[in-house]
């Protein structure tokens, strides 16, 4: 499989097979560059725009944004489990979906705009975690302490972090990498172009895989 990120919380999976999800696409609002990309289905995790812009996906692929079971492919399982955007059980930003996604024997999970700490009924329909695509911003997501709170109780084995400040939304009121690699024991992570990654070589991967956006 590889794992491609395209900026905020995007990203594409492209199984060997052919097979290709992509998670969360944004709008233009976003500010990282636009593109189109094939797509056999598309993860979306709430309603807001930089998040659900489907018309990115061409093709006609599965649109799975609604909790349950959906299965775009075979041998391809997406549980998409209720959450909340925010610390006020959605009363601020509504309601988000985690997104437990399992293609070529690996199970990864995209948190989506995670806004509280897992409870015990969510962690446990994660169950074992490979790889966790982690919101670590804040403001509009759980903030980077959460997060790596988050990663300690998940115990994935690769953990990915997303929707974090750059320089293309430097002034959004989040925040960047740098604190959450420091927890993490990982303070001069460099940017990976991709991960690629398959069952057989999942104990060789790096337990914190920080991805360069490439949208």
């Amino acid at each position: 499989m590889l794992i491609t990120y395209h900026g905020h919380s995007e990203f594409y999976l492209e199984a060997a097979n052919g097979f290709a999800l992509l998670t969360d696409p944004y709008d233009s609002h976003v500010g990282y560059p636009m593109g189109t990309y094939r797509a056999d289905a598309v993860t979306v995790t709430h309603g807001h725009g930089d998040h659900n812009y489907i018309a990115k996906a061409t093709g006609t692929p599965a649109i799975i944004d609604s909790a349950g079971e959906w299965y775009p492919a075979p041998e391809v399982k997406v549980t998409a489990i209720p959450s909340v955007h925010d610390d006020a059980g959605g009363a601020k930003r509504g309601k988000n979906l985690i997104m437990k996604i399992e293609m070529e024997g690996l199970t990864l999970v995209h948190l989506g705009d995670q806004g509280a700490p897992l409870t015990a009924e969510q962690l446990k329909a994660l169950g074992k975690v490979d790889i966790l695509m982690i919101p670590i911003g804040g403001f509009y997501t759980i903030d980077f302490r959460t997060a790596y709170e988050m990663v300690q109780a998940v115990k994935p084995r690769v953990t990915i972090p997303m929707h974090f400040k750059t320089r293309v939304n430097a002034d959004w009121p989040i925040t960047d990498e740098k604190e959450f690699l420091r927890l993490m024991g990982e303070p001069n992570a460099q940017p990976m172009p991709l991960l690629r990654v398959t069952k057989q070589d999942l104990s060789e991967q790096p337990a914190l895989a920080l991805l360069q956006c490439r949208g």
